[in-house]
């Protein structure tokens, strides 16, 4: 009787939900854009329901159990008008409707998801570049983005391994915290900036998370500021994965060379029924021996993101980084670069001298450890068809604690270990608040965003520098070791930092973007920048200090204004497929100190005249750009002639060059990456007149070339098997370069290749770094790995 009364329960459910069934009906549609492609994330509503959905990667919707009757439904993209569709449901019937955008760029407001684009490797459109609805060909400034489809097919497990890709980016300084800092323009750039706002990470930064690279040519100071995000070459923008609307995910595990293992995983779901709470975590751990006779690196980071479509209007993204390290400095070689007696100028090169390739002379108990906490918030409000709002919230947290080392040379042939024991914390707030507008004057287009930056820094410093025994490099004893106990036996010998300082910023900006005709468009923008600097507070003293050093810097409080102009036109050629562009951008440093009258310094400004071309042919298949720029550092700071206690600034920099960078996808499966920068710097009022003409140490290789070519089989029974190769050339480059004394850093050609078979389901790869083992050097002289072997499989969800 209990299994007969179960059966006719269950006959009445099925039943009555069949008979609900038949006495409603469904809405489904699809949104895509005005060439056909899907929109993810879009916001559908059903009025008079308050029923909220977004579209899924295929720009899907559906609405299920409507009960019959005429309803509106609203579509709702930022940077793009709402669009009120009228629908009618009749019971037991699907009723669809589909939407397809007009010719926003509503990329620029809103990360989307863009399928079927055989140009696997081409990711231009960005929400982070203008802070506006512009498209590449509309953007007067020049920037490249590397999109994780390729670093993923090149196996790249490190921000440095995906740089490569980036024209100009040259070797990565790998400094001793795990952080990483790449060539632009000849200055300079480190990746601290996150979705767009100053993001800093001065420790390891795991790729796990992000979605791609952008990198930002140029002084952006206008937009980005002075903070440590940006530099005079640009800035390296970090863009996380965001959550998207379905459930997927996926779970790799990596292997390789000196004990290289890696764990890696992808999960992402929605939260609610009607999909618009979603969430997403990534996750890796690394383990990695240094190919040299000492050294290890290990490290963890987790990075969960939220978002949510509170109303049509109202959107929310949380979004966490976080992650830990420990491990070994790398080499950081400070060459003697003095001139011996007897001579009166010398030229050494890192291949010539001897210093061993694959030694550290320290040992594996020197070790550091770092962490770090990103935290990232942004709130979308759309006002109006014309205006929307948008709040960010960034805080990023690094601290580093352990030994920091380094080999300064005290001779041609003899070095003194270095190491900096104890803790230091960085920790940077910036809060934003930008209205962005899409509305018409007189029939002219205007594209414009207004915003207010508050930017604070806070530095704080408990370490001790100790100075270790000489030893000569060439000739080393067999019982040479620098260990932990011998660095604290020395330690009350060493000099003691115990200090913290910090800085507010405060800014305001405006962009417009004018519409003279639907193909030429005029930018103008402005900033205005207050820092105030809060100076050096000593904690064994209790004071502030406010006195000069010896090269008249001030350490106390002081206040700069700043302001930092952009123009730029473009005009289109040929519609959306090749236009022309100019621009000149302004970046700016604040400098501490006063002048021997008393005087007190301005802030260092850049100024960058650049124009060339942007194509975007043949359906996305072949895009390009080819630029020139001229950028003039002026206000630099330079010893006083008179008194070498006191500054003067009148010193001057050059940097000039060509970028040239395209990706092809020439026939189906066939992807080409290529780019070529040369860079022309060179001191012009330098402390030292008999330097003027001279190209500044470290700037980097003057001519670099990258590549990377890849086919995959894009049918039949080896669909998905594929095979790639690039590589990297730079030409001889300099650590030091003075009238007197040249430090040479080699040319290099560094070759890599992979194997692959892709399919829904899984992944192998397998890869090797530096074929041909070139030995190579960064600017800080860290010797470069020879060939590495990775393989690697991923499981997909």
């Amino acid at each position: 009787m209990r299994l007969l009364h179960r059966i006719l329960t269950v006959i009445l459910i099925v039943t009555g939900l069949n008979t609900f069934a038949q006495t409603t009906g469904k809405i489904s549609g699809r949104v895509t854009l005005f060439d056909g492609q899907p929109f993810a994330s879009a916001s559908v509503t059903l009025l008079q329901n308050k029923k909220i959905t977004l579209t899924d990667e295929d720009g899907k919707y559906t609405f299920n159990q409507v009960a019959p009757g005429s309803y509106t439904l609203r579509i709702q993209v930022l940077g793009a008008p709402q669009k009120d569709l009228a629908v009618r449901v009749i019971a037991g019937d699907s009723t669809v409707a589909n939407y397809q955008l007009e010719r926003e760029n509503v990329q620029a407001l809103q990360e989307v998801t863009i399928a079927g684009n055989t140009n696997r490797f081409t990711q231009k459109e960005s929400i982070y570049i203008a802070r506006l609805p512009l498209k590449n060909l509309e953007n007067p400034q020049v920037y490249n983005s590397v999109p994780k489809e390729l670093f993923q097919e090149q196996m790249a497990v490190d921000l440095g391994s995906i740089a490569k890709n980036v024209p100009g980016a040259g070797i990565p300084m790998t400094a001793n915290q795990g952080r990483v800092t790449f060539r632009s323009r000849g200055f300079d750039t480190e990746p601290n900036a996150r979705n767009g706002v100053a993001g800093a990470a001065f420790s390891f930064i795991d790729p796990a998370n992000l979605e791609r690279i952008e990198a930002i040519k140029g002084p952006s100071a206008t937009l980005f500021g002075n903070s440590i995000a940006s530099s005079y070459g640009g800035l390296y923008n970090r863009v996380t994965k965001k959550p998207y609307n379905a459930f997927g995910g996926e779970v790799g595990y990596y292997t390789g060379s000196w004990n290289f293992n890696r764990l890696t995983v992808d999960v992402n779901t929605p939260v609610n029924a009607d999909k618009t709470a979603l969430f997403r975590i990534n996750g890796a751990t690394t383990w990695e021996r240094s190919f040299q006779d000492q050294g290890y690196t290990n490290s963890m980071s987790i990075a969960p993101s939220f978002s949510y479509q509170i109303t049509d209007r109202l959107s929310l993204l949380l979004d966490v980084e976080f992650g830990q390290a420990k491990g070994t400095s790398v080499v950081r070689l400070n060459p003697f670069v003095g001139v011996p007696t007897g001579k009166t100028e010398i030229t050494r090169s890192i291949a010539d001298i001897n210093f061993p390739y694959n030694k550290t002379f320290l040992s594996n108990d020197l070790t550091y450890k770092t962490q770090m906490m990103n935290i990232f918030g942004q709130i979308n409000y759309k006002i109006s068809d014309s205006w929307t709002s948008q709040t960010i919230l960034s805080r990023a947290r690094s601290s580093i604690s352990g030994d920091i080392t380094a080999l300064n040379g005290r001779s041609e042939t003899v070095i003194r270990p270095n190491v900096i024991v104890g803790y230091t914390q960085f920790i940077a707030t910036d809060l934003q608040q930008n209205f962005i507008g899409d509305f018409k004057i007189a029939g002219h287009r205007n594209r414009i965003v207004a915003g207010l930056d508050y930017y604070n820094n806070f530095n704080d410093f408990d370490r001790v520098t100790v100075n270790l025994p000489d030893v000569d490099f060439v000739n080393i004893p067999t019982t040479y070791r620098v260990s932990q106990f011998k660095v604290d036996s020395l330690s009350s010998r060493g000099a003691l930092r115990k200090e913290y300082n910090g800085d507010n910023t405060y800014a305001a900006y405006v962009s417009d973007v004018f519409s003279v005709t639907d193909r030429l468009n005029a930018m103008v923008s402005l900033r205005i920048n207050r820092f105030q600097y809060k100076g050096v507070y000593n904690v064994v003293t209790g004071q502030t200090s406010g006195g000069l050093s010896g090269q008249g810097v001030q350490t106390g409080p002081y206040g700069q204004t700043s302001l930092s102009p952009k123009f730029g036109l473009v005009y289109e050629v040929v519609k959306d497929q090749v236009s022309l562009f100019g621009n000149y951008m302004n970046g700016f440093f604040n400098k501490s100190g006063v002048k021997r009258d008393g005087g007190a310094f301005k802030a260092e400004y850049a100024d960058q005249l650049e124009f060339g071309v942007k194509t975007d042919l043949f359906n996305h298949k072949l895009l390009g750009t080819v630029s020139y720029y001229d950028i003039k550092v002026q206000n630099i700071l330079r010893p006083d002639p008179v008194n070498v206690n006191y500054s003067i600034q009148d010193g001057s920099q050059l940097s000039r060059g060509l970028e040239v960078e395209f990706t092809a996808n020439p026939v189906v499966g066939l992807n080409i990456v290529v780019g070529y920068a040369y860079n022309d710097s060179k001191l012009t009022e330098a402390a030292d007149v008999r330097n003027n003409g001279l190209r500044p140490g470290q700037s980097g290789p003057p001519n670099a070339f990258n590549f990377w070519v890849s086919y995959r089989m894009p049918e039949g029974k080896l669909r998905g098997l594929g095979a790639g190769f690039g590589g990297n050339i730079g030409d001889q480059s300099y650590h030091t370069n003075t009238y007197n004394s040249k430090f040479i850093i080699p040319a290099y050609q560094i070759f890599d290749a992979s194997l692959f078979y892709d399919q829904p389901k899984f992944r192998i790869g397998f890869k090797v770094d530096n074929l041909t083992s070139e030995k190579a050097w960064s600017v800080r002289l860290t010797p470069q790995m020879p060939a590495r072997f990775l393989a690697n499989f991923i499981l997909k969800f």
